[in-house]
């Protein structure tokens, strides 16, 4: 009896391990970064409006922490002082497209350098020079940080925000009536976007959105059902990055955003692919 105990123990336990184990195993690199190298990405300022002007002004480089042994990407549109870049694209192939009809779950960690800042971080399903003759909208899937003035006089506090119809839409906390607070400059945060890039037919084209980190201590649930930029219905193939320093008369500020340990794997997949 004892015997039988043990061996249905075993396979209990087997069977709880295996399914993380696989998971983590699925996760698939993008980047990490600690290669300290640009290996793969492509640099573009397609709108490069810098007076004097400035060739390839956009600052989009890899750092290494001071207080660990751990490598990081660093984007800013133009270095401090420096006006006029309006269009700073840094995009990479991912390891494997998203088809038509499938579900992806994207990973990366982030942190706010400072505000002042305008960023958008997503995925694209056109090719580099689409994505060059696009830049916003060349987008999909997209997540923005900014605390710039809008055209129309309204002022962005900071607060993550997603896509939604022909604007962007702020995160909530758990209760979905409570808008999130704007983030933290100097914190890492975790987002997962759980990405359906199924036909607009078949309630796709849309994503949603988990963080942690700042206020959110566990990992929170903090958008559903946000919308694909063009809604384009293509096989998704690159992660994007834009930044933009704003028009001369009326700069936005070019405050930068760190980024780490970018991956995705197929499905609905929430745990981390990184040892905390």
């Amino acid at each position: 009896m004892t015997t039988l105990k043990t061996v249905f123990t075993i396979v209990l336990v087997t069977l709880f391990i295996m399914p993380n184990a696989f998971a983590d195993e699925a996760w698939l690199l993008i980047d990490d970064f600690e290669s300290g190298t640009l290996n793969g990405w492509v640099k573009k300022d397609t709108r490069n409006n810098t007076s004097p002007h400035l060739p390839n002004p956009q600052v989009t480089e890899v750092r290494q922490s001071r207080s660990e042994k751990n490598h990081y990407l660093i984007k800013k549109p133009a270095p401090e002082g420096i006006i006029g870049n309006r269009k700073a694209l840094s995009f990479k192939a991912l390891p494997t497209q998203v088809a038509v009809g499938e579900t992806y779950t994207f990973y990366s960690r982030f942190q706010v350098e400072y505000f002042p800042n305008n960023h958008v971080f997503g995925l694209s399903n056109l090719d580099p020079k689409g994505i060059e003759e696009n830049d916003y909208n060349a987008f999909e899937p997209s997540i923005r940080i900014t605390d710039k003035t809008e055209s129309n006089g309204f002022k962005n506090d900071g607060t993550l925000m997603v896509k939604k119809g022909k604007g962007y839409d702020k995160i909530h906390t758990a209760d979905t009536s409570i808008t999130a607070m704007p983030l933290k400059e100097g914190v890492w945060y975790q987002i997962w976007y759980v990405v359906n890039n199924a036909s607009k037919s078949e309630g796709g084209q849309s994503y949603d959105v988990y963080v942690q980190g700042g206020e959110f201590l566990t990992q929170t649930k903090v958008y559903s059902h946000a919308d694909f930029r063009m809604k384009r219905e293509q096989p998704l193939t690159y992660f994007l990055m834009n930044c933009n320093t704003g028009p001369e008369k009326n700069p936005y500020g070019n405050g930068g955003i760190l980024y780490d340990d970018l991956y995705m794997v197929e499905g609905i997949v929430l745990n981390s692919p990184i040892s905390e």
